[in-house]
């Protein structure tokens, strides 16, 4: 039997994944891609197989990376197993795992402290320590708000996130930069990092911040976004212990899968590699 989707059963749906204690990205990420697939159907809105067949060709021919595809198919999934359309559902796209990741996204160390730099000269501090503060724990944004100044006296930090509860610790020296920047603002107590309405700061607030420093620091947008910082932490950690395990751990990774991921070097650098096994005449 066809099913017919409607905006009153995507917000239904919307609902059950905040009872879920879906994080709320992930939830938002969710509605944009169900409202997509709901667009490109046709006027009477009704869910088929071939509907579904032609919406991941639709994908396919708009030049998205396979990964992307495949998280916009997720979600239009799920939500089809909510609807009771199970037989509508279509298989992801088979994608080889990649051993590196694009030279033209990679953030460097050193790229990371020029932004730091640019940040702090041009009065930005607050920008300055968010940026410190992810990269140096490899938390997320969305886990910023549970920096708190009693996580400073005690060099660690709870976070709640996808459903998991898991200890952040703190380098003593970011918590004494932070600590002087909460007795510079009068920042008594709660999370360091708000909003003027004592909300939890947006990525895209953070983002947009990000990007404003790019041409100061002669660095590529692309290679400039929150994420990206969380990335580098994950490398220079695996590069100084080699355990992928603990890792996953500190990233809040259910598995190491995803944390392979994170750990990629450039093609560059893999090329370096491969020259210096001297296998080659």
């Amino acid at each position: 039997m066809k099913k017919t989707m409607c905006p009153q059963t995507i917000e239904r749906y919307v609902n059950k994944l905040q009872k879920d204690e879906r994080a709320r990205a992930t939830i938002e990420k969710y509605r944009r891609d169900i409202y997509a697939f709901y667009v490109f159907l046709p006027a009477d809105k009704k869910v088929t197989k071939e509907e579904m067949i032609r919406y991941k060709r639709h994908l396919a021919g708009k030049g998205y990376a396979v990964a992307s595809i495949n998280s916009m198919l997720v979600a239009v999934n799920g939500f089809l197993s909510y609807l009771g359309a199970e037989e509508c559902k279509v298989k992801l796209f088979k994608q080889q795992r990649r051993s590196f990741c694009d030279q033209e996204k990679e953030l460097s160390r050193e790229e990371y402290l020029r932004l730091v730099d640019v940040a702090q000269k041009s009065g930005n501090i607050r920008l300055a320590l968010i940026l410190q503060t992810i990269c140096s724990t490899g938390i997320r944004v969305s886990e910023l708000q549970y920096i708190t100044v009693q996580s400073l006296k005690r060099q660690e930090a709870q976070v709640q996130s996808k459903g998991k509860v898991r200890k952040i610790l703190i380098p003593q020296i970011l918590c004494a930069r932070l600590l002087k920047y909460c007795a510079d603002q009068a920042i008594r107590e709660g999370s360091i990092f708000m909003s003027h309405r004592r909300k939890p700061i947006s990525r895209s607030y953070i983002w947009a911040a990000m990007k404003s420093l790019c041409a100061v620091a002669g660095i590529s947008a692309a290679k400039v976004f929150p994420h990206n910082l969380r990335h580098l932490f994950a490398r220079i950690f695996y590069k100084q212990h080699k355990d992928i395990v603990r890792l996953a751990d500190v990233l809040g990774h259910s598995s190491v899968d995803t944390t392979r991921i994170y750990t990629l070097t450039s093609g560059v650098e893999q090329l370096g590699q491969l020259a210096r096994m001297r296998l080659l005449l």
